[in-house]
């Protein structure tokens, strides 16, 4: 068994896929449309979904924002240098919600983004 993705709605799936993309370095690996469902799915990620775990973004037509609710953390991603990444975040419009330092009772350096929708994404540095 593996994981093979994790769902996120969104509300506007053009500028997710920008983020995730252009902000975040990952690829579009697939759009597809359903019409008769009225919804959209994109997969994006680092590499190919046959070897990785990757995000599916699912635009539900017509919806444009959700309750993110209370239950919801965080998606993880490895960087190789935490202050870097957030700086390069930035750079490329990026809101940075927790800025680059060790966590709470702890020595690993993290920091935190907010997408578009508002769903948090933390950077661990990568632990060499």
């Amino acid at each position: 068994m593996r994981i093979l993705h994790t769902m996120l709605r969104v509300g506007d799936l053009d500028r997710s896929v920008d983020f995730y993309t252009d902000v975040l370095g990952m690829k579009l690996l697939r759009r597809n449309e359903y019409p008769d469902g009225k919804f959209t799915l994109a997969f994006i990620g680092y590499g190919d979904e046959q070897d990785e775990a990757v995000i599916e973004l699912t635009y539900n037509w017509g919806q444009e924002k959700y309750d993110l609710g209370d239950g919801y953390g965080h998606i993880a991603i490895e960087v190789d240098d935490v202050y870097a990444a957030a700086e390069n975040i930035r750079q490329r419009g990026g809101e940075i919600m927790r800025e680059p330092g060790p966590m709470n009772a702890g020595t690993t350096v993290i920091a935190f983004v907010k997408d578009p929708d508002g769903y948090p994404v933390e950077l661990i540095g990568a632990r060499h």
